[in-house]
């Protein structure tokens, strides 16, 4: 299965790895574009391209590098809205957090959740045409799931700062 359709459950187990100056610089470039040739990729990181190739490769299969996808312009594809919306369960049991789960995986509009600490249960990132079509997945799916105790929703005005990854100490 690949990791690209499991984005509610742990990443794979990572091996132990220990990243040298090379391995880093490979990482940053490829989350700033993971379109970047593996030629560019070995100039910056100054290395020949094979060797370059092997080491995305060994990360990759470290489970450092989950996966490459687009990042997409959510209005121009008829999604303006995006509202975070946090959840509180009835139970939180680990049975009851997985059901949870499998039922958000099957949300096309939920686009990222988290299993949280403190006063919710679960954050979700929800994508939607307009209001009234986030109105209608809330009050049709995600207030009658049968463990759904409250729900808080937050409307975002605008993406202030999107960066994918982590930083590496290049930014």
């Amino acid at each position: 299965m690949s990791t690209n359709n499991l984005p509610l459950q742990q990443p794979p187990q990572t091996r132990s790895v220990k990243l040298d100056k090379i391995d880093r610089r490979i990482i940053s470039d490829l989350q700033k574009d993971g379109r970047i040739t593996n030629v560019d990729l070995a100039k910056n990181a100054g290395i020949s391209a094979p060797p370059c190739l092997r080491r995305v490769r060994n990360l990759e299969e470290a489970g450092l590098i989950l996966s490459y996808h687009a990042r997409v312009n959510n209005s121009a594809l008829g999604f303006p809205v995006t509202v975070f919306t946090t959840v509180k369960l009835h139970s939180v049991g680990e049975g009851e957090l997985r059901k949870f789960e499998m039922l958000i995986d099957k949300w096309p509009l939920v686009r990222e959740a988290y299993v949280m600490t403190g006063e919710s249960d679960f954050l979700l990132k929800i994508v939607a045409r307009d209001w009234d079509d986030y109105q209608n997945f809330l009050t049709t799916q995600l207030l009658e799931s049968a463990n759904v105790a409250a729900v808080k929703s937050s409307l975002s005005i605008k993406t202030s700062k999107c960066k994918a990854g982590v930083p590496l100490g290049d930014e």
